[in-house]
């Protein structure tokens, strides 16, 4: 025993000292110079000419590093189709290129919260019922003056309220604070009411959304309930729900000039070339100081040359597409012009995401849980708060994308976020390079599919084909991008990546 003893309190010598000396030479590598560091690194900060880049660019690729490319391709491929097969000249009008833009932003912006989703390795079938439930409150809201009371009725009314606090209880539980103030706020406005306000209205759509999110997010990390289950028994849950609150054949008109603008309204001429200033600046001094600080620690950088070609030729597409947008499109004597309302929107969405999956730690938890879920578990990562927190931002982007979409329409139906909805949305982030496998796609993967998705869309539709040939299309183009997601995981796997 005493021997026993003294050898544990040896090993645990032993450790201290192993885990000092590691600390001292952590911080003497960080105190090192840029260039020291960068040669502890080898060929990972070795700076790369124009053709290296190129020549690894090509490599990734050919080692199923598709990306987004085939989804581009695609977009360019039926941009060039509809404008030779619609010979009447509406598909590639501004007025139709706008349309475009106003009519898929409701779907792109439920995409960009499933691609969170998606990143972990999960699915929400729920996303489109979700966003109905938010478009719904908000609707009689606002159709019942502010009186929810009444238009719910006192027992839905309460049950409502319970399953507000429940869900803040949820929140708490997990640690998902935003989660939880977002949903103490639904909860306080329904509470205390207020008079129809076009913000407030929201702002309370968003808030119902969060506590959706909190709800399926406990449900799947917390009890462990597979993810098809849980969202697809909610899925037919809040259509209930919509139900309930409508009433068959019913619909909420949607009359106020702000909601209404959402999806409808334009920015003027000077505040369409402030949006392009702000973006495209944005754009570009992100990128260089990117380069600059990669440079600065010795990592490797992009070339400056091809660098100042990305931020040039983004610069140039949207100062024609501004310009384009600020001409008068309208067929009539009223005149239309300037970038839709949903354009900074969706910029302020796809720039936010972009800047948690790329820039934070969460966003590198959310890779680590989708790529080998075990893995980040021993890591230390707190695999279940990142589970749930992912629902409540998928659902937080649906409600945001149901008040575009309702605004769109100018109604809510018992239909809201049923039948397509949630499928186009799935649909746009994987048609776009989201991989359903988890660990693999971006925030602008959403976008991009979402694009080829409200091509496909409106350019059959002008072309007369019927419903049935739209959907086979579709399907063919979803089915396709599933196919790549799986070859090029496959190519990867070969690859040794």
């Amino acid at each position: 025993m005493p021997s026993e003893k003294v050898s544990t309190e040896k090993t645990k010598s032993e450790e201290s000292q192993v885990e000092k000396t590691a600390d001292a030479v952590g911080a003497a590598e960080r105190a090192a110079p840029a260039s020291a560091r960068a040669a502890d690194f080898g060929i990972d900060t070795t700076a790369r000419s124009t053709q290296e880049a190129i020549r690894a660019y090509l490599s990734n690729l050919r080692n199923g590093e598709l990306g987004a490319l085939p989804a581009l391709l695609g977009l360019a491929a039926l941009f060039v189709l509809f404008t030779v097969l619609d010979t009447g000249g509406t598909f590639p009008s501004l007025l139709n290129l706008a349309n475009l833009l106003q009519q898929g932003a409701g779907q792109t912006i439920i995409a960009i919260g499933l691609v969170f989703v998606l990143l972990t390795g999960e699915i929400d079938l729920a996303a489109g019922t979700a966003s109905g439930l938010a478009a719904a409150v908000m609707a009689l809201h606002l159709v019942s003056g502010g009186n929810l009371l009444g238009g719910m009725g006192t027992t839905v009314f309460v049950m409502f309220l319970v399953v507000i606090v429940v869900a803040i209880v949820l929140a708490l539980m997990l640690r998902i604070w935003f989660g939880a103030v977002l949903s103490a706020v639904a909860f306080v406005l329904l509470l205390i009411g207020f008079p129809p306000n076009p913000w407030l209205e929201m702002l309370l759509a968003v808030c119902v959304g969060v506590t959706i999110g909190c709800l399926t997010g406990f449900a799947v990390a917390k009890l462990g309930m597979p993810s098809f289950v849980v969202t697809l028994a909610l899925f037919i849950a809040w259509q209930g729900v919509i139900l309930q609150l409508i009433g068959e054949g019913g619909t909420l008109g949607l009359r106020d000039p702000v909601i209404i603008a959402v999806a409808n309204g334009n920015l003027s001429t000077l505040g369409s070339w402030v949006l392009f200033v702000v973006a495209a600046g944005g754009y570009a001094a992100v990128l260089l100081n990117r380069q600059r600080s990669r440079r600065k620690l010795g990592l490797v950088a992009q070339p400056t040359g091809l660098v100042l070609l990305k931020v040039g030729a983004v610069v140039v597409l949207a100062a024609v597409a501004t310009f384009l947008l600020t001409l008068d499109r309208s067929p009539g004597t009223t005149p239309i012009a300037g970038v839709p309302y949903v354009v900074p929107v969706v910029l302020v969405l796809l720039v936010a995401g972009t800047y948690v999956l790329d820039r934070t730690r969460f966003g590198r938890h959310v890779y680590a849980v989708g790529g080998n879920r075990e893995a980040a578990r021993r890591a230390g990562i707190d695999v279940t708060r990142v589970r749930a927190t992912v629902f409540v931002i998928g659902s937080a982007c649906a409600a945001i994308g149901a008040i575009v979409y309702s605004s769109k329409v100018g109604s809510v139906s018992p239909a809201a976020g049923g039948g397509n909805t949630l499928l186009f949305a799935v649909g746009a982030a994987v048609i776009g390079g989201t991989s359903l496998f988890g660990g693999r796609g971006r925030v602008s993967n959403a976008v991009i599919g979402g694009a080829v998705l409200a091509t496909v869309n409106n350019g059959l539709g002008l072309l007369g084909q019927p419903a049935s040939v739209v959907f086979l299309v579709n399907g063919i183009v979803l089915l396709l991008a599933a196919g790549v997601d799986v070859l090029s995981r496959r190519r990867s796997a070969v690859a040794g990546r």
